[in-house]
């Protein structure tokens, strides 16, 4: 028997144990200290996602630790993002403690964050819409 439903928000995260306690939108990978730690290099095929604002639906809740985060899967969710980039371009981490920025010439499978849902036109930080898991 099925059901149709719906949600408030925009995705589906996963709760994981972190180095610190970072704010949503900073783009994070496995490793560090515990499960989960910021990213700051460029095309990091260690890549894990965003951290979430508030998940729609959220796995692994019962989750223990100092600092425990929920990374988004999937969805739409805020991120730091590295302009310049346009709606739709493919998204990876930079060398700014958990930024992201447009992919580039150094692409390798697993390096991908999401896709940009909003355009920045210069070369500065903002906080825009990134659609995780469509890629």
């Amino acid at each position: 028997f099925a059901k149709a439903t719906s949600a408030q928000y925009a995705d589906l995260a996963e709760m994981y144990v972190a180095d610190d306690n970072y704010a949503p939108g900073t783009v994070v990978e496995f490793g560090g200290e515990y499960e989960i730690t910021i990213t700051t290099i460029n095309h990091s095929t260690a890549v894990a996602g965003i951290i979430s604002t508030n998940p729609s639906y959220l796995m692994n809740s019962c989750q223990e630790g100092t600092h425990v985060l929920p990374v988004a899967l999937t969805g739409r969710v805020p991120c730091q993002v590295l302009g310049p980039v346009k709606k739709g371009d493919v998204l990876i981490s930079s060398n700014i403690p958990g930024v992201a920025q447009r992919i580039g010439a150094n692409w390798q499978p697993g390096c991908t964050v999401g896709k940009a849902l909003e355009s920045i036109e210069f070369n500065e930080i903002k906080i825009i819409e990134v659609a995780v898991g469509r890629l």
